[in-house]
């Protein structure tokens, strides 16, 4: 009996392989969903106005090129042009001196600067002596208080 089983399971699964062999070959490649499925036909008549079809159309076009410029700017023009030829050689630019309204000489005259012509209100720097040279030096600080009281005349400006 149990040779029996064998040789009906052994003729069993043989047609069986055979007979998927066989089923595999047959496959169609259409399927039920495409042989029903019909293609939409497109209307013979316009849906849309042709005016219509073309401004849409230019609104398209003029929104992108909007958007394109936006993102690309064009670089200016380089304009090569010096200080000189750009402030100086300007129609109507007369150039003159000023004349002198008296003689300086800056070997000896004391420099006139943002803080020479502001002395008076700066914080914390001595009281200056003069309003000729108010940042010479000056010995006020070494020099003992008692001595300084008994002074009558200011120390002359050298």
């Amino acid at each position: 009996m149990t040779e029996q089983t064998a040789a009906a399971g052994h003729k069993v699964g043989k047609p069986m392989s055979h007979n998927w062999v066989e089923e595999r070959a047959k496959m169609e490649s259409v399927t039920t969903l495409k042989a029903a499925y019909v293609v939409p036909k497109s209307p013979v008549v316009r849906l849309q106005g042709i005016r219509g079809e073309l401004l849409k159309k230019h609104t398209a076009q003029m929104i992108s090129e909007k958007i394109r410029a936006d993102l690309n700017p064009q670089t200016p023009k380089t304009e090569y042009c010096s200080t000189t030829q750009k402030d100086f050689c300007v129609e109507g630019f007369v150039p003159f001196k000023p004349e002198t309204t008296r003689i300086h000489d800056y070997k000896t005259d004391q420099a006139i600067t943002f803080w020479s012509e502001n002395c008076q209100r700066i914080q914390g720097v001595t009281a200056a002596r003069s309003l000729k040279g108010p940042f010479r030096k000056s010995a006020l600080f070494s020099t003992p208080i008692t001595e300084r009281l008994d002074e009558i005349d200011l120390p002359p400006d050298n």
